[in-house]
């Protein structure tokens, strides 16, 4: 059975964030992965603006929490702190836009959901976090947004991309390519991601970290 992958689209979003994890799983399924990525929205089919100007993408359907599979959810792109006679939104504004959109909602639904695992991209977990959807969960985002992860009741771990069950999170943007990787593995083994591997020219950085097996002792 195929495997759905809904990556989740909302105004300033970071494309980075969604091409990359986006492109690895379609790749996966084209060699047999049996998984599909889809680019939805709160409002459904609409084009959604990222936060790079000029680049937008299309939503072809509505988030559907009751979907079993993967919801994937993205940072934003932005300056990271205004500038006098810039109203360009910054990245902490455009997360903030998004964890009090008709998405949140939606996304808790698919929290909720025993047959869903929710994946983060850089500053998505910061999105959730700020939503109230991570407290006392175990999560990365990008090293400049660690702080305010931690802030609201999120343990944070030095990772690449962190395990935490029916929740995975990846670091900075580029990590969304290791977290598709990863995905990869879990629903279709290390045979199927390795050859993804080889397709990109690209190879996974760092341990997967996940709360199991033995606690390394001090040196």
């Amino acid at each position: 059975m195929t495997v759905s992958a809904q990556v989740v689209l909302f105004d300033g979003f970071d494309p980075l964030d969604v091409i990359g994890i986006y492109e690895v799983l379609t790749a996966g399924g084209m060699v047999g992965g049996e998984i599909r990525p889809w680019l939805v929205s709160a409002e459904g089919p609409r084009t959604v603006p990222s936060g790079t100007p000029g680049i937008g993408l299309t939503a072809e359907a509505v988030l559907d929490p009751e979907r079993p599979g993967y919801v994937v959810v993205p940072g934003a792109v932005g300056p990271v702190e205004s500038a006098p006679d810039d109203d360009t939104p910054t990245i902490p504004v455009l997360l903030a836009r998004f964890a009090q959109s008709a998405a949140m909602p939606l996304v808790r639904r698919a929290m909720e959901n025993p047959e869903v695992t929710v994946a983060t991209v850089c500053g998505g977990s910061v999105a959730l976090a700020l939503a109230g959807l991570l407290e006392g969960r175990t999560a990365v985002t990008n090293s400049m947004g660690n702080d305010l992860l931690e802030a609201t009741g999120v343990r944070v771990v030095d990772a690449r991309v962190v395990d935490d069950g029916d929740l995975l999170s990846a670091g900075g943007v580029t990590s969304g390519l290791d977290l598709g990787l990863y995905v990869l593995e879990r629903e279709a083994g290390p045979r199927i991601a390795r050859s993804v591997e080889a397709i990109f020219e690209f190879e996974r950085r760092g341990t997967v970290w996940a709360d199991r097996g033995r606690v390394p002792q001090p040196l």
